[in-house]
């Protein structure tokens, strides 16, 4: 058992006893684990993996990675929100292993909008009713846009390190904004794709080192978490999204109505609550500013001191704390 492991056991252990201190319900302790086996479902273009936790609850909560990163993000947050009585579910998003193509034929694109139908296309497989969609940078866009293309489909939105109404190339964007991305401009050149094609290690292990305060994870937990990143899908749809989102690359045909849906900002009616760390390496706070406009139901911000562009990893209890009062309303 290594140090990550001892770190992971320690920290289940506080989370637990927020949960008991909580008054919650609990179900069996059989579901309080850091990680879950691998399920699968196929949508029309993918075979989706998927973890579960405590499947027999009548209320379920869908938690989103970002990028680079993967389900694991969730580890220290899935349980407790099980522990609550909520159904749990984590899948990897398209790119990331085990999620996989059906077909060799598929484009591999990873325009912002297909994350939000291959996230449709999930909650319909799974028939699921109303989950609570909770998304972190890249799966932060994938549930915004979701509850854009189709009003009703979530009972709650919540929103980590990124904003909503980011899609459009032609969005306002501060010289200092552009500055942290300079990752976005870096793929599209040769020499970008190069780094992420050969190298792709390396390059996301950039981000995670500079988009929050330093010390806040281990080298074996990036180790462990990069292996969603060892298939040739991941190089294909990071390049392909980061580059389609600026212009420099055109979108799958197939997904043209759901371009034109979001080629506007429309309003959600969903209670929504946006989460930021104050010392976000990547998306600065002032980037959160104004987003009240974008929501009709109830809406809440918060920024979280001290904390960077991972919130989930680098403060789970508050986070699992704040989705619980959220949630319960």
């Amino acid at each position: 058992m290594n140090l990550t492991d001892l770190n992971a056991i320690a920290q289940q252990n506080r989370l637990f006893q927020h949960a008991c201190a909580s008054g919650a319900d609990l179900p069996s302790m059989s579901i309080f684990t850091r990680e879950q086996a691998m399920k699968f479902v196929d949508t029309s273009v993918l075979r989706i993996g998927y973890e579960e936790w405590n499947p027999d609850a009548t209320r379920t909560v869908i938690l989103l990675h970002g990028w680079p990163d993967s389900p694991r993000t969730w580890a220290q947050v899935a349980p407790v929100l099980a522990l609550q009585g909520w159904r749990v579910i984590v899948p990897a998003l398209r790119g990331f292993s085990p999620t996989r193509f059906l077909s060799d034929d598929t484009p591999r694109s990873g325009q912002l909008s297909v994350l939000g139908r291959d996230l449709l296309e999930l909650i319909a497989q799974l028939r699921l009713h109303k989950p609570a969609l909770v998304g972190h940078d890249w799966g932060a866009r994938a549930a915004g846009n979701a509850c854009a293309l189709q009003p009703g489909v979530a009972s709650h939105l919540v929103l980590l390190s990124v904003a909503y109404g980011t899609n459009l190339p032609s969005q306002d964007l501060s010289l200092e904004q552009a500055r942290q991305y300079w990752y976005h401009w870096y793929m599209a050149t040769p020499r970008g794709q190069r780094a992420v094609r050969e190298n792709r290690n390396a390059f996301a292990k950039i981000m995670w080192e500079t988009w929050a305060p330093s010390g806040w994870f281990t080298p074996e937990e990036f180790e462990t978490t990069a292996q969603a990143f060892a298939n040739d899908d991941w190089p294909e749809v990071t390049l392909h999204s980061y580059q389609h989102r600026w212009g420099h690359a055109p979108g799958d045909v197939c997904y043209a109505a759901e371009e034109q849906a979001l080629s506007i900002i429309t309003p959600l009616d969903v209670p929504t609550l946006i989460l930021h760390g104050d010392a976000d390496g990547v998306n600065l706070p002032a980037s959160f500013m104004g987003q009240s406009q974008y929501f009709l139901n109830r809406y809440e911000r918060k920024l979280m001191p001290g904390i960077g562009h991972f919130p989930q990893r680098e403060d789970p209890e508050q986070v699992a704390s704040e989705l619980i009062k959220f949630l319960a309303v």
